[in-house]
């Protein structure tokens, strides 16, 4: 028998009346005689009522294994009133929790990562025709406390309890059609994908777009998983096909991708040199802060550099510690934060060995008069850094300067 994993997100199961939209649809899987194992989140808001509940009962954050205990409720509870719509249906249906389930986590609370799914009791359970119903975004650690996986976690328990039970793919149900082209809030020419490469899907993930956790597709890409992203609100579209797409020798712009989380750092007047940065950069990895886009220039006077770089915004008064408190030994003087910054991104197949995608990307930019802070690239994104205000701007201009309105 086919086994197929089903994951639902908070938007999808936010209600009674769509717990039973979500059962229909599992109920027709369930018809085509395939075994069928259900992930969902916790209903829209809840997990965020429930962080605050954490932050006012521990505001030091001094108990992180309680912390998770506490935020692994929410699934608990779609996971179980789930199963009971399912069974208002006539069928067979079990809700389990992800510790149940068979994840096993290291013990990073907060941001657990899966060490490995023992899903052999899971298997024999959807063989039976009996729908598990999972709770999301959780695990069990070493130490026998419940973890938690991150923001956008379930999507993570789905690919890895996909992998465990060699599931034929892995259906990401939500509020839209799929994958668009561009946020269709920002952009009402922005249209869904019907295919995309893993590729592609990740580094939409990671620069912004709110379309799947990016460990999730890293996972999902490593173990050849296939995605697909489609509507709750909606079955009668196809949704988007992620897969080994294989990338062709011309350059093809998919999307444009947008991220507000974003602060930028200047440092002036360092030290001109190898040295000084690693010296910066092994602190930022002592402090586990991520940076990502980074420019260096030479400084005004002989010997001396600037440094550009972003983070996260929520990062950034650590960084600023890290750079210039005497106790981690850097003291930079001159040191400049601008928490007012976005990064949009251009991504698709192929696009650093074509010089032409990047000159439309600022050629399109200089038109609008947008200034960039700070740029890199890979094969299938060009990222710049801009000011927050002109992020519609560009995202709007970007995504038709690449012909994107009209696929």
């Amino acid at each position: 028998m086919k086994r197929l994993v089903m994951k639902f997100g908070g938007t999808s199961s936010a209600d009674a009346a769509r717990l039973d939209a979500c059962a229909g649809l599992i109920a027709s899987r369930h018809r085509q005689d395939i075994a069928l194992a259900v992930v969902v989140s916790a209903p829209a808001g809840m997990t965020d009522q429930l962080t605050n509940d954490v932050k006012q009962a521990d505001p030091q954050a001094q108990w992180p294994d309680e912390g998770d205990a506490v935020l692994a409720a929410g699934e608990q509870i779609n996971a179980a009133l789930l199963a009971m719509a399912l069974r208002r249906q006539g069928l067979a249906a079990r809700s389990l929790t992800g510790w149940q389930a068979g994840i096993l986590t290291n013990d990073d609370h907060g941001r657990a990562k899966v060490q490995s799914v023992d899903a052999v009791r899971l298997g024999k359970l959807v063989d039976t025709g009996t729908i598990a119903v999972i709770a999301g975004f959780q695990g069990l650690g070493p130490n026998g406390r419940i973890t938690t996986l991150g923001r956008g976690g379930s999507d993570l328990s789905a690919v890895a309890l996909a992998v465990a039970l060699k599931a034929e793919a892995c259906e990401i149900f939500t509020d839209v059609q799929g994958v668009y082209s561009a946020d269709p809030r920002l952009v009402t020419q922005a249209k869904p994908i019907k295919r995309l490469s893993y590729d592609e899907l990740l580094e939409m993930a990671s620069q912004g777009a709110k379309v799947m956790q990016s460990r999730s597709v890293e996972l999902a890409m490593s173990e050849k998983v296939v995605l697909r992203i489609c509507s709750s609100f909606d079955e009668n579209t196809d949704g988007t096909i992620i897969d080994r797409q294989a990338g062709l020798e011309r350059a093809i712009v998919r999307a444009v991708s947008y991220s507000r989380d974003e602060a930028r750092i200047m440092v002036h007047a360092m030290p001109a040199g190898p040295e000084a940065l690693r010296n910066i950069f092994a602190a930022f990895g002592q402090a586990d802060l991520q940076i990502d886009l980074i420019v260096q220039s030479p400084g005004e006077t002989a010997g001396e550099s600037t440094l550009v770089f972003s983070l996260r915004r929520a990062d950034a008064d650590q960084a600023l510690d890290v750079l210039t408190k005497p106790c981690h030994n850097l003291m930079l003087k001159d040191v400049q934060l601008d928490r007012e910054m976005a990064k949009v991104s251009v991504i698709g197949i192929g696009l650093r060995s074509q010089t032409s995608m990047a000159h439309t990307m600022f050629e399109t930019l200089l038109a609008h008069n947008i200034p960039v802070g700070a740029v890199a690239t890979s094969e299938t994104r060009i990222s710049v850094l801009i000011p927050e205000n002109d992020v519609e701007m560009a995202v709007r201009a970007l995504h038709s300067a690449f012909d994107l309105d009209r696929n």
